[in-house]
């Protein structure tokens, strides 16, 4: 089976970041042919050096609890892998507009701080999903392993809009590695790099928020 190349831009035009969810939990068959599906994801060598841990039910709202309380009360936490967070010049500008569509969409002023810092604090309650995944890599893997993890996340967000549910990727939830290694059992030698929300898209303000995209000219160079 294959679709046009305009049914696949629209269809990839449609997914976008869920910030709310219901708290239906996904059946095991699905979540298995999800993750089936993304394993196809090419990578170097064929090395699928990404590892995954998918907490759900009881256990997601047990370390709901424990992140919500540990970003509240100041705590810190070492990344395992070393991230930019300041970003400068136009890629500045980008995350303001990111930042400026869903405080919008939710209709939160930007002087309203109380406001904000609950709309924070909703990264690490999974933005109530029933369900939560982290995904790792092998810390002696250096950056061609971490675009192949890439690669594969983009396909498994991709397979979870197929399948109709929604999905939102965390950096923030990588901010509080060794809490999330401990609960999850990481071996010492993988890495946290992100965590996903999913699960059935709840009919809230913050989901209809969009960002926009680059054109082609601001990203591509041709050279003939």
């Amino acid at each position: 089976m294959s679709i046009s190349l305009d049914q696949y831009r629209q269809w990839l035009a449609e997914r976008h970041s869920v910030r709310a969810f219901t708290p239906e939990l996904v059946e095991h068959g699905l979540i298995k042919a999800i993750f089936t599906a993304a394993q196809q994801a090419p990578s170097n060598c064929n090395s699928q050096p990404w590892r995954v841990w998918l907490v759900r039910g009881e256990a997601c709202e047990r370390l709901r609890q424990q992140l919500v309380t540990a970003v509240s009360q100041g705590e810190i936490y070492p990344q395992d892998f070393t991230s930019v967070e300041n970003f400068s010049g136009l890629y500045r500008e980008r995350q303001i507009d990111c930042a400026r569509a869903l405080y919008d969409a939710m209709g939160i002023e930007r002087t309203d701080k109380p406001a904000r810092l609950d709309a924070m604090l909703r990264n690490y309650a999974f933005f109530d999903a029933p369900q939560v995944l982290f995904i790792g890599m092998n810390k002696a893997f250096g950056y061609n392993n971490a675009l192949d993890v890439g690669i594969y996340v983009q396909s498994l967000v991709l397979a979870m809009h197929a399948a109709g549910l929604g999905a939102c990727v965390q950096g923030a939830l990588a901010h509080h590695a060794p809490l999330v290694r401990q609960f999850v059992n990481m071996p010492d030698d993988v890495g946290l790099l992100t965590g996903i929300s999913f699960g059935y898209p709840a009919p809230t303000p913050a989901n209809s928020a969009r960002t926009t995209r680059a054109n082609f000219d601001e990203v591509v160079t041709v050279i003939e």
